[in-house]
């Protein structure tokens, strides 16, 4: 059985929802707390034990691939002055781990990102993960998927119970307990209204799926506004493989959304010693 060793994480929106900022700088790179969200991901990516992390991005993109690349005039004006802390931060980015970038020359959807990466996956399974989509956790959200499909042998996504209000804003799961966390999946409902949601179980950007993807994202039809929905595409996936919802052990914070970002900063932030305290008090100076 092939261990999973590839990642491929899709980069390549436009980040609408943070204009003007994302006009010039990927939103994919703005920071939380003193990294950059992707970082985050890339992260959770290598302790999940990921070897190569394939980035779906496109025009304007190119500095995600510089953050995680060599910079010999930094570092070697940080060598020069001594600062062997912040080298060493700046040297264990490019040594992280393996990264790859596809140019998506057109935004056709998610399911047209995934489909950038077939050559470079081939037959394996793999992971897909958001890079926008925080998770905090004491283990690594994807390393808790990848045990589960370890066990079960099948796709495995990775789900979480929302309010009745933000079903719509989802893919939703309708599915059947099997054990604790863990569901088998019957069907997948894109955005349904609150009164037809099958759950409560909202698809949250983490994916472990198999290499018949491909052909069927290559069969699928495009959906509104011409785009290739990976949701369509996990429906048929469904049918010919079956599929596990992993309802995972972490915090989840939307990076894509301004107070999921707001919040995940305050949160990553009150994690810091040096931060905490004073952050706090000013929180409660302001709430005043």
């Amino acid at each position: 059985m092939n261990r999973i060793k590839k990642a491929i994480i899709p980069a390549a929106g436009y980040g609408t929802r943070f204009l003007p900022v994302t006009k010039a700088v990927p939103k994919e790179l703005l920071p939380i707390v003193d990294k950059p969200m992707i970082q985050y991901i890339v992260e959770e990516a290598r302790a999940s034990g990921i070897e190569v992390v394939i980035l779906i991005v496109n025009h304007g993109k190119e500095a995600i691939e510089d953050h995680f690349d060599i910079n010999y005039e930094l570092e070697d004006t940080l060598r020069k002055k001594g600062s062997n802390g912040l080298l060493g931060l700046i040297e264990g980015l490019s040594n992280m781990i393996k990264i790859v970038s596809i140019r998506q020359k057109k935004p056709l959807g998610l399911g047209h990102a995934v489909l950038q990466a077939k050559h470079l996956i081939g037959d394996e399974p793999f992971a897909v993960i958001l890079g926008d989509d925080i998770i905090d956790a004491q283990k690594p959200c994807l390393l808790q998927m990848l045990e589960v499909y370890e066990r079960y042998r099948k796709p495995v996504i990775a789900v979480q119970q929302v309010n009745k209000e933000d079903i719509p804003r989802y893919g939703i799961i309708d599915g059947r307990k099997v054990e604790d966390k863990v569901y088998t999946i019957n069907d997948v409902v894109e955005k349904p209204s609150i009164d037809k949601a099958p759950s409560d179980l909202a698809i949250i950007g983490r994916y472990i799926l198999t290499p018949e993807i491909f052909d069927i994202l290559e069969k699928v039809p495009v959906g509104t506004g011409g785009e290739l929905q990976l949701t369509d595409g996990l429906k048929e996936l469904l049918k010919q493989n079956g599929m596990i919802g992993y309802k995972f052990d972490g915090n989840r914070y939307d990076g894509g959304d301004k107070l999921g970002f707001l919040f995940a900063n305050i949160a990553y932030a009150m994690k810091r010693a040096e931060i905490k305290d004073k952050l706090l008090n000013y929180m409660k100076e302001y709430v005043r």
